[in-house]
C-alpha cells in the first residue's frame, strides 16, 4: 500500500524553499525525521511533512512513499500524466542525492513486481489488483495497446473513480512511463471483457509490442496545409515526448527553398540543398544525442521546418543557429521557445 501526497499546513518543519534546489536543502534538513516517522510508520505525519516541500517545487506534483528497488524505500514525485510538468519531475529527481541504504527517488510510478498482492480503498470498496481482468486490443500498425480494464466493484463506482482506479492499477502493473509509451485508449468496464486476461500479463504483451520498434524508424506521411497546400513530412515514429522528458526545449528552423514543383514541394537544385543540411543535421544530432533530438521536419510552400527538442542546458540552440547560417537558398530562420508538451508537433505524436 502505498502513500499518496496531498496539499496540506506547514507543521514545525519550517517552510521549504522554493524550487528544486530549495526541495533538497530541505530534505537535507528533515532528512531524520523523515526517516523516524517512516520507522514507526506514522503515516499522517510524514504526509504532513512532505506535502508542503512537494508543494513548494509546484502544486500540481503528485507524491508518493513506495517500495525501492535498490533501498528500502522510494520517493516518487510525478507529474501524474501532465505532458507540461513532466520535466519538472525529472529534473527534480536528476538533483536527488545519490541512492543508500533506505531512500531512492523516481519521477513516475515505477511498476512493482508485486503488484498482483497490493489492496486498496476504492470508494469504500476493496480494490484487489490480482481481481483486474483486462480486455487488451493492438489496432493495426499501431504503437500502443489498447486497454479495456474490468474489475468487480466498477459497477459500484462511478466513472470518475473507476478511471483513476484503472489509470492506479496500470501505473502498478507497467510502470507509469511505459503507461505513457505504450498505452493507447483506456476504458474501465462494468462487464468482463471477451478474452480478458489477468492484469499481471499487461508487460508481457507490450514487450511483445515494444520489440518491433526496437530500431529507430521514421513515417513518410503526407498532407495539407491550412492553406490546402500539398505538404509532405518525415516525423519519428513513435514519436513520444516520454522518451526525451528534459528536451523540453523546442527549436524550428525554417528553411526557404528557390526550386520547387508546381505543388510547391522541393525541385531541381534544391533537393540536393536540403538534402546536405540533413546529413549535416544529422551529424550533429548523432554528437549531441544526449542534448537534442529531431522530432519532424516536413516541406510545403517552397519551406522546409525542422522540429527538434533538445535540453534547455545545452547549446542546442546556439548549434542550431550555425547550422542555419550556412543556407544558402533563402534567409533562414531560427525560433526558440519552451514547449514542454511537444504541442508544436502534437499532430504527430503517436
Amino acid at each position: 500500500m502505498r502513500l499518496f501526497g496531498r496539499k496540506g499546513d506547514e507543521d514545525e518543519a519550517g517552510e521549504p524553499g522554493g524550487g528544486i534546489a530549495g526541495f533538497w536543502t530541505w530534505w537535507e534538513g528533515a532528512r531524520p525525521r523523515i526517516d523516524a516517522m517512516v520507522a514507526e510508520g506514522e503515516v499522517e505525519r510524514l504526509a504532513e511533512l512532505l506535502a508542503p516541500a512537494v508543494s513548494a517545487v509546484h502544486p500540481d506534483l503528485v507524491w508518493e512513499v513506495a517500495p525501492g528497488r535498490e533501498a528500502a524505500h522510494a520517493l516518487v514525485v510525478t507529474a501524474a500524466g501532465d505532458a507540461e510538468l513532466r520535466p519538472l519531475a525529472h529534473r527534480w529527481a536528476r538533483a536527488a542525492p545519490p541512492v543508500d541504504l533506505l531512500w531512492e527517488f523516481h519521477p513516475s510510478r515505477q511498476a512493482n513486481p508485486r503488484a498482483g498482492e497490493l489492496t486498496f480503498d476504492v470508494g469504500g470498496f476493496e480494490f484487489a489488483l490480482d481481481k483486474v481482468m483486462l480486455g487488451l486490443r493492438v489496432p493495426r500498425g499501431a504503437p500502443r495497446v489498447d486497454v479495456a480494464a474490468y474489475h468487480p466493484i466498477f459497477g459500484e463506482l462511478d466513472e470518475d473513480t473507476r478511471m483513476e482506479a484503472t489509470l492506479l492499477a496500470l501505473d502498478w502493473v507497467l510502470g507509469e512511463d511505459d503507461v505513457a509509451r505504450w498505452v493507447g485508449e483506456i476504458t474501465p468496464a462494468t462487464h468482463e471483457p471477451i478474452d480478458a486476461v489477468a492484469a499481471a500479463h499487461l508487460p508481457a504483451v507490450v514487450a511483445d509490442l515494444a520489440s518491433g520498434y526496437d530500431e529507430e524508424q521514421w513515417a513518410l506521411l503526407e498532407g495539407q496545409t491550412a492553406g490546402g497546400a500539398p505538404l509532405v513530412a518525415t516525423a519519428r515514429f513513435p514519436l513520444r515526448p516520454v522518451d526525451h522528458p528534459l528536451f523540453d526545449r523546442h527549436i524550428s528552423i525554417t528553411l526557404p527553398y528557390a526550386h520547387r514543383d508546381e505543388s510547391g514541394l522541393p525541385g531541381g537544385e534544391s533537393v540536393a540543398a536540403l538534402r546536405d543540411f540533413d546529413e549535416r543535421l544529422a551529424a550533429w544530432l548523432l554528437e549531441a544525442r544526449d542534448e537534442a533530438v529531431l522530432a519532424v521536419h516536413l516541406s510545403a510552400e517552397g519551406h522546409r521546418i525542422v522540429h527538434l527538442y533538445a535540453d534547455p542546458d545545452g547549446d542546442a540552440a546556439t548549434r542550431a543557429e550555425e547550422l542555419a547560417v550556412g543556407w544558402k537558398e533563402g534567409k533562414a530562420r531560427v525560433d526558440v521557445t519552451s514547449d514542454p508538451a511537444w504541442s508544436a508537433v502534437i499532430a504527430f505524436v503517436t
